[in-house]
């Protein structure tokens, strides 16, 4: 091709892609996502995708060649360094704004799907050749490419390239819809997973030398404490992630559970919504609108299983100690702080104030020592230290509630903590009498949160917050004990 006619096809390609732009643009003013009906707005958003699959494909297209003349053997001479930038990644982010990961992901999926020359000037055929077709045609996304290329490309395996080609085709067709074992085209979440199923049959021997390299990567980091919190960073095993994520679902599962309470107390389960007999009557119509009862985000809540299964962990008799103590976290604060409820304590191992809100609950739940300090910080007086509840109350009190006393809670006794009704910092005895099992996340918020808790004869009462019981908030005893409950059920 000549000089002219290069520069007269590009002038076309160029002018192509503005009418492109131009028609685009016209389309996005008109549309009015608001007035259409269900089918026009799936049936505009299934068009849409269609076309966001053809420029997909120009994407990676353009992505396969910016990194195979970016490609490190070329030296000084490398597009990416003639254009002042370190990697052919950083010369498409620059390029086309996106993300590194997305620059990436369009550079790995171009040249996979990009022929290549010999070094004897021989065209060679692309590694992906059949996926390459399909996102010619535009039939496959480039999310989907990429959960094919990088499942069938991880450093590890070791396959026949006659096998790798067999796993490409069907995942391709499995990426159409046209797979035996999917009627419809696979999501790229699901070809991720199919791929994975595909290393395995055609290189068993590969899971060996993953696992090796998920044990040199394991890692489990502590960031550094500021006001929004700790960032915590790593990679778990697979198994590791697998178990977290099971104790997960297990006590964040969105399936309602009815949980047999007295008559008369609301119940629910996070996630799901409040249930309260109106007239207190087994089987009596609900006289207040359902309310959800558990505000957090599934990441939150997910956040407070990790530390009750942490705090559960410390109280075990297998935990090693520390200074032959208990792993214990030390909070300070000045004695007048706490009793008047202002200024902040400070925890070691952080440079964060906590609030005395805060500190009264690890008080309440931990215990405390006084040390006296002198005003140039000498220590004048150490007292003895005073643990809120012993062994014997705590299995005493688990026996008698068994779990989180908060109607809905799944929470298990091992993971509460116990707190006192009458509060220790106000002279509230360390007694059964006045101490109830709260999850970590209730503790933290029982003074806020609109619940209420007293003791009755040694017995833990519960008042819904308004916000649940508008019309008939009554004291009602709360328990989960299945003994209590069968007891209560024999007397009805």
């Amino acid at each position: 091709m000549t000089e002219q006619h290069r520069d007269r096809d590009d002038e076309q390609l160029t002018a192509d892609l503005d009418d492109a732009r131009a028609c685009l643009r016209r389309f996005h003013s008109r549309l009015r996502t608001s007035l259409l009906t269900d089918d026009e707005l799936m049936r505009l958003t299934c068009a849409a995708a269609e076309v966001g699959r053809e420029n997909g494909a120009i994407d990676v297209a353009l992505a396969g060649e910016i990194h195979e003349r970016s490609r490190p053997a070329l030296g000084g001479e490398r597009l990416c360094a003639r254009k002042g930038c370190r990697t052919a990644t950083e010369l498409l982010q620059r390029i086309t704004r996106v993300s590194s990961a997305t620059a990436s992901k369009l550079l790995r999926v171009g040249e996979a799907v990009r022929s290549g020359i010999s070094v004897t000037g021989l065209r060679l055929p692309a590694r992906f050749a059949v996926l390459g077709a399909a996102l010619g045609d535009a039939e496959v996304g480039v999310d989907a490419a990429n959960a094919i290329v990088a499942g069938l490309t991880v450093a590890s395996l070791r396959a026949d390239p006659s096998a790798v080609e067999a796993a490409e085709a069907e995942l391709v067709q499995a990426a159409l819809g046209s797979s035996p074992e999917c009627a419809v085209p696979a999501t790229a979440d699901e070809l991720r997973i199919q791929a994975a199923v595909w290393r395995s049959v055609i290189d068993p021997d590969g899971v060996e030398p993953d696992e090796e390299r998920a044990m040199r990567h394991r890692s489990l980091t502590l960031g550094r404490a500021t006001s929004s919190g700790v960032r915590l960073t790593g990679e778990l095993l697979p198994e590791a992630a697998a178990r977290l994520q099971r104790i997960f679902d297990a006590y964040l599962s969105p399936v309602t559970k009815p949980v047999a309470f007295p008559t008369g107390v609301p119940t629910s389960v996070p996630g799901g919504e409040v249930d309260c007999d109106g007239d207190g009557v087994e089987g009596g119509a609900a006289e207040h609108d359902a309310a959800p009862i558990d505000g957090r985000s599934r990441t939150q809540q997910q956040h407070d299983v990790l530390l009750s299964i942490l705090d559960s962990a410390s109280r075990s008799a297998e935990t090693p100690s520390i200074g032959g103590a208990p792993a214990t976290v030390v909070v300070s604060v000045r004695e007048c702080d706490l009793a008047d409820g202002s200024g902040v304590g400070w925890v070691d191992g952080s440079d964060v104030p906590l609030s005395v809100r805060t500190v009264r609950q690890l008080v309440c739940a931990g215990g405390v020592q006084r040390v006296m300090l002198s005003d140039e910080g000498r220590i004048v007086r150490l007292g003895v230290e005073q643990r809120c509840f012993d062994g014997r109350q705590r299995r005493a009190i688990t026996l008698r509630d068994r779990g989180c006393v908060i109607p809905g809670c799944q929470v298990p006794a091992s993971w509460c903590e116990i707190h006192h009704v009458d509060e220790y910092a106000a002279g509230g005895p360390t007694h059964t009498d006045n101490g109830v099992l709260l999850c970590w996340f209730h503790h933290r918020t029982i003074d806020h949160s609109g619940w209420e808790i007293r003791m009755h004869a040694g017995v833990p009462q519960i008042k819904a917050p308004p916000w649940i019981d508008r019309h008939h908030r009554r004291w009602a005893p709360a328990t989960k004990s299945r003994t209590r409950l069968a007891h209560t059920l024999h007397d009805r």
